[in-house]
């Protein structure tokens, strides 16, 4: 009944773009490790929620094949960009392949190298920063963005249910550490938050 029913909400949401539909294809065909691209519907929610913000400046920890930076791209105030960094060449070559095919080309930034160092280094401030890379770091790249992120500005991080391990007794790196960054999450005084329990499960904090 479950998956009827995600069906029945894919089935009734808006479509997404052409491009995307190829870039999602392409993972799909390619890629052992395509449960790391947002996908549809998530995307759809990504989209909404940045044409909700209408962003100046989004910072994206995590590109993968840029299918979500082209889902934020889309909802961007009038000359708004989305800063995007990923460690993986290989996978930052197809991104940029596929956001040169769409008007978005020239509002999304690249840059390739460890995020944590890039970051201090970013010269702007944010209204909403989206963290999808290594799970340990989760706390780490939401202490570095904080700051950086406007009043009233917004962070999401993605995964945070991690295929619902944060609820076993048992758990391991990346599942401590997500189940971690959750809980500071909901104990920072300086936030607001939901945890959407859509696709693998989004944490969205606002910044009071």
């Amino acid at each position: 009944m479950k998956g009827e029913v995600i069906k029945y909400a894919e089935d009734f949401t808006s479509g997404e773009s052409l491009v995307l539909q190829e870039l999602r294809a392409h993972c799909y065909a390619h890629y052992e490790d395509s449960s790391m691209l947002s996908g549809f519907f998530q995307g759809r929610v990504l989209s909404m929620l940045s044409h909700m913000i209408r962003p100046r400046v989004v910072l994206e920890i995590g590109t993968y094949l840029g299918y979500s930076a082209l889902c934020f791209a889309e909802g961007l105030a009038s000359g708004g960009k989305v800063i995007t960094l990923d460690i993986q060449e290989d996978t930052n070559r197809v991104a940029r392949e596929f956001v040169s095919k769409t008007e978005y080309r020239d509002k999304i930034e690249f840059q390739l190298g460890i995020a944590a160092e890039i970051i201090p280094t970013l010269p702007e401030s944010f209204d909403l920063v989206f963290i999808d890379a290594d799970k340990p770091n989760y706390s780490n790249y939401y202490n570095l963005v904080f700051d950086r992120v406007r009043p009233g500005g917004f962070i999401i991080a993605d995964n945070v249910l991690w295929s619902g391990k944060v609820i076993e007794a048992e758990k391991d790196e990346n599942t401590q550490a997500l189940h971690d960054f959750n809980r500071m999450v909901l104990a920072d005084e300086r936030v607001a938050n939901v945890l959407l329990p859509i696709r693998d499960g989004l944490m969205v904090v606002r910044k009071k």
